[in-house]
């Protein structure tokens, strides 16, 4: 079987290199190459340079609906085309190129998390499980037909890095077991249900802001979520820092008493409230996590990175910038609910 893939990132690396293994790839379709990074350094997309390891034809139209592109391809004559992670709508002059159509890897267990970014959405939602669905594609985005799917465990401690690896491993292996049914013309064909789908929508950097009125494993689902992108972060005294790592869990000893924000004792230290992100222990121990009041329960952070610094353990940088018990951290001194109540530091 002629195939003609198309895919960009990191993900569909595995995909492109199972497939290479298991039919004849007549071209690669990427995105153009970039600049990326500080220096602004041109960079191939990674597809790009496993093709051109493999020798294979590289082809980097600025629009899948250029009349050149469509040429080249009947001049190859595939079979089927096979898109993973691609990030465009593929045409309908295009699909209609080969003879089988086309089809698509994507990582969740449709109609579920249709969209752009189905990976971290499912760790934020705090789901447990996703999966893998290859479908036919159609005009709609995420809505063709399916072919497979295969469920995924999101482990307690995965990130969308760490789950992402799994799932490009996996979704290798079901493509392939898709393309040889195509190929023996025994493909299922499985309509969505689209009244149960839900969206998965591209990941903004806005959205990595902590609101620390949220739910302790709220905070935390969003924290693995967004890494590596755009990686959760709060302020402290104005300045950006990330959270790159950390669980829900209690405060442990030392924590801060909420009798300290009342030392006239003129309370009743049952009903002393302290504010959503409020530091509630920190230890330069090793392996020690900082300590941070949520809506509901604590967070315990294990490491982040200053706006000016590299990712390091949260003890690293409790050495370096010493965080007392009762700091609120967040936007002007806290997240917007936090402020409202409190609106300075709790000292």
């Amino acid at each position: 079987m002629k195939i003609v893939f198309l895919g960009t990132p990191e993900f569909a690396v595995p995909s492109l290199e199972a497939v290479l293994a298991a039919a004849e790839v007549v071209a690669v379709v990427t995105r153009p190459a970039k600049p990326r990074g500080r220096g602004l350094r041109v960079e191939e997309p990674p597809t790009a340079r496993v093709a051109t390891q493999y020798a294979l034809e590289v082809l980097q139209p600025p629009s899948l609906r250029d009349p050149a592109l469509a040429a080249r391809l009947r001049e190859l004559g595939p079979d089927l085309i096979v898109a993973v992670a691609f990030g465009r709508l593929i045409p309908p002059e295009v699909l209609a190129i080969p003879p089988l159509g086309g089809i698509n890897l994507h990582p969740s267990l449709l109609p579920r998390h249709r969209g752009a970014a189905p990976i971290p959405r499912a760790i934020a939602a705090g789901e447990t499980e996703t999966g893998l669905t290859v479908l036919y594609l159609s005009e709609e985005l995420d809505a063709g037909d399916m072919i497979l799917q295969r469920a995924v465990p999101i482990l307690p401690d995965d990130t969308s890095a760490t789950l992402e690896g799994r799932l490009a491993r996996e979704g290798a292996d079901l493509l392939v077991e898709a393309i040889r049914l195509l190929d023996a013309g025994r493909a299922p064909r499985q309509p969505q249900d689209s009244s149960k789908a839900t969206l998965a929508p591209k990941l903004s950097r806005e959205e990595g802001v902590i609101r620390w009125s949220d739910p302790a494993r709220r905070i935390v689902n969003r924290v693995r979520a967004f890494n590596p992108w755009p990686v959760a972060y709060t302020f402290r005294d104005g300045e950006l820092l990330k959270i790159w790592r950390a669980t829900a869990g209690a405060a442990g000893p030392g924590a801060l008493d909420p009798g300290a924000l009342d030392p006239c004792g003129t309370q009743d230290r049952g009903r002393v409230h302290i504010p959503s992100g409020t530091v509630l222990r920190t230890e330069a121990a090793p392996d020690a996590p900082l300590a941070v009041a949520a809506g509901d329960g604590v967070v315990l952070i294990h490491e982040v990175q200053p706006a000016s610094g590299r990712r390091m353990p949260a003890a690293a940088y409790l050495r370096g910038h010493p965080l007392a018990p009762g700091t609120l951290l967040g936007a002007e001194g806290g997240d917007s609910s936090a402020t409202s109540r409190s609106g300075r530091s709790v000292r």
